[in-house]
């Protein structure tokens, strides 16, 4: 079973008696919670902890990492981002949730300002299964609809999706990309939209199952990594006897 590690800025739950009150264990924990349930060997680490919890011995033992964010993106330390970037094109799967749009990893892996609209209103938003046939929309209906959540909308300025998984229409009126895969070197990258700090999304049992349907698909793919850099030829090169 793939291991997981679960990343948040931990930042909402200290500042906002709010989120404090619905995620007393922090979002990572919530999210953590939820997978190790359904068998993953899930860990967290914040931004405050040394090197923000993502020492090479962590990454290096990490198969998925969950990322969120939102008040401290240019808290993270560019060093930190590197290393995780290398273990994405290593192979490590990425899944980028709600806010994590901004993170300096995101944006770096897309290469472009990750922008998008944006409203708290407490509107309805209804999430479409726009590919039921993907691995990651396994066991879920039609759509997953949510009573309150901020809203996104596009334009989402990210480059074309290898594959779009979810859509959202918003109660007032907008749409949204909200599943979104990338392959980035030999890693595969997830981006899902739900997950507003002030809201229990993460306890929408749908929403979860989604997340562990994400762990399963961005798990490494067990096989050698390609060899890269000057090559010897696998066969005779005549021109070398001429």
């Amino acid at each position: 079973m793939a291991k997981v590690t679960v990343w948040n800025e931990n930042r909402h739950e200290k500042q906002n008696p709010l989120v404090g009150e619905l995620y007393p264990n922090g979002i990572h924990g919530a999210i953590a919670g939820f997978l190790t349930e359904a068998g993953y060997d899930a860990g967290t680490a914040t931004l405050d902890e040394p090197e923000h919890g993502l020492t090479d011995d962590v990454l290096n033992d990490t198969d998925v990492l969950i990322w969120w964010g939102h008040l401290a993106h240019g808290d993270v330390a560019d060093e930190v981002v590197e290393k995780v970037r290398h273990r994405v094109l290593d192979g490590m799967g990425l899944i980028v949730l709600h806010s994590g749009h901004f993170s300096k990893i995101f944006k770096l892996l897309m290469g472009t300002s990750c922008d998008l609209k944006w409203r708290e209103a407490d509107e309805k938003e209804r999430l479409w299964v726009v590919s039921p046939s993907h691995p990651i929309a396994e066991g879920i209906g039609e759509f997953i609809e949510l009573e309150k959540e901020e809203m996104y909308g596009e334009h989402f300025d990210i480059p074309a999706p290898d594959e779009l998984i979810f859509t959202s229409w918003f109660e007032g009126g907008e749409i949204f990309r909200s599943g979104c895969t990338f392959t980035r070197g030999n890693g595969k990258v997830f981006y899902f939209r739900p997950g507003h700090e002030t809201y229990p999304t993460y306890y929408n049992k749908d929403i979860q199952r989604v997340i562990v349907n994400a762990v399963k698909w961005a798990k490494p793919v067990d096989r050698k990594r390609p060899v890269y850099g000057n090559a010897q030829p696998l066969e005779k090169i005549s021109a070398k006897d001429n």
